[in-house]
């Protein structure tokens, strides 16, 4: 009987407490692929996972992470086979599936797609969900038909996972990035990544005016909430805006004006119910004429044991760039 390691969540009256605990295979859900995991990522919803909220994960013990990155230990149907390099994102693995944070994950194999040859379990890692989400933002901007001769760019909460990679990537498809970020000391390594300005929230204050002057082209917004509607009055004629985050809530106090005064297109992105034959196109881009050096090389490596810190500072909103979760069975 195969024994491994998993960071796993337990309640005790009331109270979520994460610890290396040993498990079997036999403990895993069910499903047609056995993953043998080398690398994991943390993400926002991780630590939501890990803190006890019930919209995310409903039962426990459980074991987080919604990213993985691995080698088919076995499978039961002839699409993957032992040794096939995999990345399963999304789904519901680390929700209410055991996740990343364990050695070993058991998924459906619509779950998972083949890692391109040129990445590595840790490089495909250090994008994982935030990476892949950044991506296809930038993707439906650009068949919008945004390009970089329109105009800047801007990009909010541009110091957190999605962010940092949305500023790269920008920068290398030739477009001009503004960055929004309320965290002062990141500016120097937002300017490394490609952004030619840093602004403060400031500049989108709350106005009692429908419209302001049209200042950007385009942008990616990880934010939401009011922030979000004060970003639509700002955007130029024609342009558009992707959306994927909600941290800054979930309400949009907006009216009809930026959509029918200056034709803005809001795009939603999801990037975890979406086809797998469309996360499949996008690791393609992003292991190939998208791939993002400096977030492969600037991104923070773990273990387990400092899991619990890095997922708190998620919490309280001190995590900076990309965290990547190697595993001591590494193998990618």
């Amino acid at each position: 009987m195969v024994h491994f390691r998993a960071w796993r969540v337990h309640e005790k009256d009331g109270q979520f407490q994460g610890s290396i605990d040993m498990m079997t295979q036999d403990q895993l859900p069910e499903g047609e692929v056995l993953v043998r995991v080398s690398h994991s990522s943390l993400n926002y919803k991780d630590a939501l996972s890990a803190s006890g909220n019930k919209g995310v994960t409903r039962e426990y013990p459980h074991t987080p992470g919604i990213d993985a990155a691995g080698v088919v230990e076995s499978s039961t149907v002839p699409a993957f086979h032992a040794g096939d390099r995999v990345i399963v994102t999304g789904y519901d693995l680390g929700m209410n599936t055991d996740g990343g944070f364990g050695e070993y994950i058991r998924v459906p194999a619509a779950w998972c797609l083949p890692m391109p040859e040129s990445l590595s379990g840790a490089a495909a890692m250090s994008y994982g969900t935030a990476g892949l989400t950044a991506a296809l933002c930038v993707d439906k901007l650009l068949r919008m038909g945004l390009a970089p001769d329109q105009g800047p760019v801007l990009v909010t909460g541009a110091s957190g996972g999605v962010g940092t990679v949305a500023v790269e990537l920008l920068a290398r498809l030739g477009f001009e990035v503004v960055a929004l970020s309320g965290k002062h000391d990141e500016a120097g390594r937002l300017k490394q990544l490609g952004a030619i300005e840093i602004v403060d929230r400031a500049v989108l204050e709350t106005s009692k005016r429908p419209l302001q002057r049209g200042s950007y082209a385009g942008a990616v917004d990880t934010v939401g909430g009011t922030l979000l509607a004060e970003l639509l009055k700002v955007i130029r004629p024609g342009g558009a805006v992707a959306c994927c985050g909600m941290v800054g809530g979930i309400e949009l106090p907006t009216t009809v004006f930026p959509f029918i005064l200056r034709g803005i297109s809001l795009l939603g992105v999801d990037s975890v119910e979406i086809p797998l034959a469309d996360k499949q196109r996008i690791w393609e881009k992003l292991s190939s004429e998208w791939r993002c050096p400096q977030t492969e090389q600037g991104a923070r490596t773990i273990g387990l044991e400092s899991l619990g810190p890095a997922l708190k500072a998620f919490l309280e909103g001190h995590s900076r760039g990309r965290v990547v979760l190697a595993h001591q069975t590494e193998t990618a």
